[in-house]
């Protein structure tokens, strides 16, 4: 088990990478460039809220699962704008040798499942891969329109995009969506729809990716946001499921990981070995979950509310493994770093056994005896040193 977990936590480092990676695309407020982890996160989320609108053969759990991992090949190859001249040939070629090379890391058969799940997505074929493409389109698009000040040259993208761009085929297929944008183009009044209900709590959902945490990025110096790190746990979680109870059902922890951090748009983050009023604090997630969930039409928004509170209370089997996971990046991130975060927080190995080892025992327990040597190793070489 060792040597396969090892391979497989090796790939979940690697994906850190997708985290540096810059798009063309603007986060709303128009602050920085977005980055493609955090890009992969808002489309998963588009893909659950805008389920109802999928077809009816269209499976959203592999959806979601499809966007998770579709821009990994970016670690390599970067990310290409489709407003610019390019050998498209040429990417194609550069993005497969990229996801053999990257899926190649994890363990033969998850490899497979991997490439296998990239390339239906690549190929446009199923209505599973026709949905998480529609939603690809369409989030770039938004993301422009729904700024407060967008930047013309990017409106002028999203309307070429539209108009005989990648994005025209919307007219047919997703019509609320085109319909939508050429409103907000032409400063037009906006329909009441299923689409347009949920937009807005789309949009809110961008904030995610200015929220700060205490921990840093493997490959950078910066801080790692919430956004990137709710798509990072879910490609944790998806990874490690073998690692799950046998009553545990992942694409409800996907969907938990998903959602579980958006309350700190309100929140915002609070670092677990830092010092917090927790009575004080879960008031305040209350109110965000309320304010933000009730964004969303009235059955959307019970089932992610009782989602968030299943994951919050961690009472579940599926809550314990999406717990576990939670408290696993982290650290790893940290052992890679040197310390990270727990040279900013002065952490002890007692603090760790303390605030981390129950959750990830609780919901992983063959997780934390793979780790707890590595701790022990790093402390163990930490107080020598101070000594």
């Amino acid at each position: 088990m060792t040597e396969r977990l090892s391979a497989q936590i090796t790939f979940l480092k690697r994906a850190d990478d997708l985290k540096t990676v810059e798009r063309a695309n603007v986060l709303l407020d128009q602050s920085r460039p977005e980055n493609s982890a955090e890009h992969s996160w808002h489309l998963a989320l588009w893909a659950l809220v805008m389920a109802p609108l999928a077809g009816p053969d269209v499976n959203t759990d592999r959806v979601i699962r499809m966007l998770l991992l579709h821009d990994l090949v970016e670690i390599i190859v970067g990310d290409h704008p489709i407003h610019l001249s390019t050998d498209w040939e040429s990417v194609a070629k550069a993005e497969h040798a990229a996801a053999v090379q990257l899926f190649g890391l994890l363990p033969s058969e998850q490899a497979e499942e991997f490439m296998s799940l990239w390339r239906e997505f690549e190929a446009d074929q199923t209505s599973d891969a026709q949905f998480a493409k529609i939603l690809d389109r369409c989030q770039p698009l938004f993301q422009v329109l729904c700024a407060t000040q967008p930047r013309p040259d990017h409106l002028d993208v999203v309307r070429d995009n539209l108009d005989g761009g990648r994005a025209a085929y919307l007219e047919s297929v997703f019509p609320y969506a085109y319909r939508h944008a050429h409103d907000l183009l032409a400063n037009e009044g906006v329909d009441t729809n299923a689409f347009t209900n949920r937009l807005p709590f789309l949009t809110e959902a961008d904030q995610l990716k200015s929220v700060l945490r205490a921990s840093r990025l493997m490959g950078s110096d910066r801080f790692e946001n919430s956004a990137e790190h709710s798509w990072h746990i879910m490609l944790y979680a998806w990874v490690l499921s073998e690692y799950a109870g046998p009553n545990v059902r992942i694409d409800r922890v996907l969907q938990m990981l998903l959602l579980h951090d958006i309350v700190e748009i309100d929140a915002g983050d609070h670092p677990i070995h830092g010092q917090v009023d927790h009575a004080a604090q879960a008031a305040k997630e209350e109110a965000a979950a309320k304010r933000l969930f009730g964004m969303l039409p009235d059955g959307q928004r019970l089932a992610f509310v009782d989602l968030w509170h299943e994951f919050e209370n961690a009472q579940s089997d599926d809550a314990r493994f999406g717990k576990a996971i939670d408290r696993l990046q982290t650290p790893i991130a940290n052992l890679e770093t040197g310390g990270g975060s727990w040279i900013d927080y002065d952490v002890t190995f007692a603090q760790i056994e303390a605030r981390v080892r129950p959750a990830i025992e609780a919901g992983a327990p063959d997780l934390w005896a793979w780790l707890e040597p590595q701790l022990t190793e790093y402390f163990s070489a930490s107080e020598a040193a101070c000594v």
